[in-house]
């Protein structure tokens, strides 16, 4: 049996991607930084839980040295862990930004950099990185949470350069709002004075909300997608857009430009 490691598993799409490896005969080490919300994982017999902070280095060391212990080798890291921060920059805070950044870029690069060492000595392993068609595209009130999503794409790329000769290969995938708790758990900047900013904000909201509302099918697209990436890795560095909504932007971005897009956008959230 393969063996995959999970960031971010105890809940939400996390948790629905191990889930679905352990049905389909892996070793899933699930991670996240609550054991207690991990107990329905905890029943399935190859799905071990590992208490691991990602914006915490010490934690990751020690739960990294618990798990090689355990398992020896391991053939996939999935980065899922993420949170989100809506929010004007004008009316950002301090630690918010630095949470956002630790958890969604720091977190994946420190995850990162303690397997590789492993996946060197094995010569063989593959990083799955998820990020967001955030990553690809900018839109309003993203300057902090897309900010992440497109550092973690440069990132891996540039990492991917660099683990060529060990046979271990990185890829990242992008969707658009799928049905979870990510939506519900994103951190939002306080009413404002300004009657503009508080119209954006509940503008961007509801089309959010009635986005993920449609994406009804997107969270088992995306899990089947993320287990063939598994399964099958490239070689080489491969960014894989899953979904309408992403591959939708993603060409239309890279299609007409910055300045089209960034009318088709304006159009549609001041209409």
């Amino acid at each position: 049996m393969k063996n995959v490691v999970i960031t971010g598993a105890s809940g939400g799409i996390g948790k629905e991607i191990a889930l679905h490896f352990a049905e389909n005969g892996w070793n899933v080490i699930a991670t996240m930084i609550c054991l207690e919300q991990g107990k329905e994982l905890q029943k399935i017999n190859n799905i071990n839980c590992f208490l691991l902070d990602v914006t915490c280095s010490s934690s990751i060391e020690n739960a990294y040295g618990k798990i090689i212990e355990e398992y020896k080798t391991i053939d996939v890291v999935i980065n899922n862990a993420g949170v989100g921060y809506r929010s004007f920059v004008e009316l950002s805070e301090d630690a918010k930004i630095n949470h956002i950044v630790d958890v969604n870029y720091l977190g994946v690069v420190k995850v990162c950099r303690s397997f590789i060492p492993l996946f060197r000595v094995q010569k063989k392993g593959h990083f799955i990185n998820i990020t967001s068609i955030a990553g690809l595209v900018n839109l309003p009130l993203g300057s902090f949470y897309h900010s992440t999503k497109h550092a973690v794409e440069s990132f891996s790329e540039c990492m991917a350069y660099e683990l060529i000769d060990f046979n271990v290969s990185v890829a990242t995938v992008q969707f658009g709002n799928t049905p979870s708790n990510f939506q519900k758990n994103v951190t939002k900047s306080d009413c404002s004075s300004l009657p503009s900013y508080n119209y954006l904000m509940n503008k961007i909201g509801k089309i959010l909300e009635n986005k993920t509302k449609k994406n009804k099918d997107l969270k088992p697209q995306i899990i089947k997608e993320i287990l063939k990436i598994a399964e099958n890795p490239s070689n080489n560095f491969k960014r894989h857009t899953i979904g309408f909504d992403a591959n939708f932007l993603s060409i239309l971005r890279s299609n007409i430009g910055y300045r089209l897009f960034g009318r088709i956008i304006r159009q549609s959230v001041f209409k």
